[in-house]
């Protein structure tokens, strides 16, 4: 099948140039949004207080590594967090057009996935301990159903980071002592949406005949031929997936200040990747007759046709983060608290490059902020092996209205922890924490997909946290 193109060569330029330039970019999974803090079921069951001082958990591996110091002899470590993340929207969705957008509101798009963590602590000497962690410090998943109104904006988003920290730290005073981690870290990507060709074509060909490259009967004439044979619905696919392993550090401190006080201060530093990999493409077979068409074709030039197998990359960069942590040590119980600042200002857009000339760099607005997680909590010691602990804490998001999208629908966080610890043995002692995350409203103000495809509305969100711990020390 061919379409018959009976307007002047111009008009056709314009509307296949229009498809070749208008790309669906990937929207990337947002942040505290996708930072993980769950490498502790001790840690958690006191939503993470006293993370980098309280020193009796070889996480410090990743959360501070001076706080190595005070781990005694080796120490092998393994975590497991299950996070049951659950989203749902409610709002409406309009094409470029202003016309409504089919579909139900994309169903529950959230998941259960397991975060995992293992960890080697070994003193070396009386002043210096060394420390190998293997965490996942960033991840995110959500998958709405193909045919929701938001379809255009996303439809699974699955991004995720793991770790290799070595960590090494030294008593430079008996009060005093330092440390650093060199950190090797893989991030990767998996971004779907769906591809909305009538929207693609008709909005260019508005835009063609603004800016004068057309008039406005041969753009009539081009908008009706075009609705007629790529009507709403006329939906393809696009794919994006890649990866990337870059390299970055951290440097801590932990102070003594008295007997039973201990301060601890840590800085992570940003990663910067470029995310190399493979952008996919399905288009129904009324898209396909305009762009084989012959005269279209001409237009488009030699190489690769758009909405084809493509490599590409895009730069993205996982935040700083510094952390202030404070822990009081008493006879039968421990008392912490803990700040943390995410740097994602860093985070302003994020641009795909693409090896096929045809296809056009992309390029998404997110402007992110810096955000804070603040708790407080402490642990009871019931007995010599039983151990009770709490916490609360606040997470502040970096998204905001107006450029929130519904791959992670983030809000400010507020948590509610419990968690206990048995210690088996001498050497041998489990533990287990759990979380319950009160989510705010997540309001998107009126994002925009790549094709002027706008989504308003909200999320509600929840979450729930699991995690169990073995700790074996020789």
């Amino acid at each position: 099948m061919q379409m018959n193109v009976r307007i002047r060569p111009l008009a056709v330029a314009a509307l296949s140039l229009a498809i070749a330039g208008a790309l669906v970019a990937p929207q990337a999974a947002h942040a505290s949004a996708f930072q993980l803090k769950e490498n502790s079921a001790k840690a958690l069951g006191r939503a993470f207080a006293g993370s980098a001082a309280a020193g009796d958990d070889a996480s410090v591996i990743v959360n501070n590594p001076a706080a190595m110091s005070l781990l005694q002899g080796n120490v092998f470590q393994a975590d497991v967090t299950g996070i049951n993340f659950s989203t749902k929207f409610r709002g409406t969705a309009t094409d470029a057009q202003g016309r409504p957008i089919s579909g139900g509101n994309g169903g529950d798009a959230g998941t259960t996935i397991p975060v995992p963590a293992l960890y080697f602590a070994t003193q070396v000497s009386d002043k210096w301990h060394l420390g190998l962690a293997a965490t996942a410090p960033f991840g995110f998943k959500t998958e709405y159903d193909g045919d929701w109104k938001g379809r255009y904006n996303a439809v699974k988003s699955d991004f995720k980071s793991f770790d290799i920290t070595l960590s090494a730290s030294y008593d430079v005073t008996d009060d005093f002592a330092l440390g650093v981690s060199a950190i090797a870290q893989k991030t990767s990507a998996e971004l779907t949406s769906a591809i909305n060709y009538n929207s693609v074509g008709l909005g260019l060909i508005q835009r063609a005949a603004a800016a004068g490259q057309i008039s406005p009967a041969v753009a009539q004439a081009l908008a009706t031929q075009y609705a007629t044979i790529v009507q709403p619905g006329s939906d393809g696919v696009a794919r994006i997936k890649g990866d990337d392993w870059a390299y970055g550090w951290q440097v801590g401190g932990l102070w003594k200040l008295t007997p039973n006080d201990r301060l601890s201060l840590a800085y992570r530093s940003k990663i910067k990747h470029t995310l190399e990999g493979t952008g996919n493409f399905t288009m129904p077979s009324n898209v396909t007759a305009v762009l084989s068409n012959p005269t279209v074709g001409a237009l488009l030039g030699s190489g690769q046709p758009p909405f084809t197998h493509t490599d590409g990359q895009a730069g993205f960069t996982t935040p700083a983060v510094a952390t202030a942590s404070f822990w009081h040590q008493d006879t039968k119980f421990g008392l912490g608290f803990d700040l943390s600042w995410t740097k994602w200002d860093s985070f302003k857009d994020l641009t795909v490059n693409y090896s096929n000339p045809n296809q056009p760099p992309t390029s998404e607005n997110y402007s992110w902020r810096n955000s804070y997680f603040l708790s407080a909590g402490g642990e009871y010691y019931a007995t010599d092996r039983l151990t009770l602990r709490a916490g609360v804490a606040v997470d502040s998001t970096p998204t905001y209205d107006d450029t929130r999208s519904p791959r992670v629908p983030d809000s400010t966080r507020k948590w509610l922890a419990f968690g206990i610890g048995y210690k088996a043995t001498e050497r041998f002692e489990i533990n287990a924490g759990y979380a319950h995350i009160f989510v705010n409203k997540a309001h998107i103000g009126g994002v925009s997909s790549a094709t002027n495809d706008r989504l308003v509305g909200e999320n509600d969100d929840k979450g729930n946290l699991l995690s169990v711990s073995a700790k074996y020390q020789f």
